[in-house]
């Protein structure tokens, strides 16, 4: 019994951080229509950032985001005016292989400058754990969902306590009414991706410090993000935080008390069963909106 409450208190601490690299993903396809391929490749991207900055600069990891996470919303920016803005029809099939491209392209100048070796990040907190009530949490673990919970809590400030938030919640639920309301789209649409790359950076750090890390991560992470946002429901924000947090448990709980090797299977496998029972997701909308 006190091994499956560590793996729910893990399985919640872990969930916490896909639930902050998840929620951009969600963000963006909830305003855009767009299906980021290379969220996975951008959050590798960020754990990279962060290693240079404390490797040849020697900062530390969480003070280095207000240098990486500005950086990251920048280079959103940018890819969203080349890649993504260009689309005006079937944008979410098309972006699919828009934003592979894009991932394939971050990772081979991954792979040219830092080869595949994998990599982890290391401070004090990511060696030292915290015992607490008779469990054990790893520091990286506590400060990563806290740094989880505070960016997550400021983008539910920003969606909606914000005029910005208003004018980007109507353009999730009807982009072509809230063009008619003199809203301007294209640039909520870049704010928005610019924000759902900047929370890469801080995914990518606490991904970089609990796991290692090398160029072709990618794939592993940016299959199970869709997993979670998914069985959330594409474009809901709760839901990805939902399903973050329920399948990070599971995912533990499998692996204490039947073997490791099914944990990730059963990760995609409640995919199949969920979508049977509900296509839309967890917090999902069967309604198609309008274009």
């Amino acid at each position: 019994m006190t091994l499956i409450s560590q793996a729910i208190v893990d399985g919640l601490l872990t969930g916490g951080i896909y639930a902050l690299m998840a929620s951009g993903l969600t963000l963006v396809f909830g305003v855009m229509d767009i299906i980021n391929i290379a969220q996975g490749a951008l959050v590798v991207l960020g754990a990279y950032l962060s290693f240079v900055l404390q490797t040849h600069l020697h900062i530390d990891l969480f003070v280095g985001l207000l240098i990486t996470m500005p950086a990251m919303f920048l280079l959103g920016l940018v890819i969203e005016w080349a890649f993504v803005r260009p689309l005006k029809r079937d944008r979410t099939q098309l972006s699919i292989l828009v934003t592979f491209a894009v991932a394939l392209i971050i990772e081979g100048l991954l792979g040219n400058v830092f080869t595949t070796d994998y990599q982890q990040l290391h401070a004090w907190y990511t060696e030292q754990s915290l015992h607490l009530l008779g469990f054990y949490l790893p520091y990286i673990y506590v400060f990563a969902f806290l740094l989880s919970v505070v960016l997550l809590g400021g983008l539910y400030l920003l969606l909606y306590r914000t005029t910005f938030g208003r004018s980007l919640r109507a353009t999730m639920e009807n982009r072509t009414a809230a063009q008619l309301i003199g809203i301007d789209v294209e640039r909520v649409s870049a704010v928005t991706f610019g924000i759902g790359v900047a929370l890469t950076a801080a995914g990518g750090m606490a991904f970089g410090a609990t796991t290692s890390f090398n160029p072709g991560s990618s794939y592993d992470l940016i299959s199970r993000l869709l997993v979670i946002i998914i069985l959330g429901g594409m474009g809901s924000l709760s839901g990805a935080l939902i399903a973050s947090l329920s399948m990070l448990v599971i995912e533990d709980i499998v692996a204490v008390v039947w073997s490791p090797v099914w944990s990730s299977t059963i990760f995609f496998a409640l995919l199949v069963v969920l979508l049977l029972i509900r296509p839309q997701g967890l917090l999902g909308k069967l309604a198609t909106r309008s274009q």
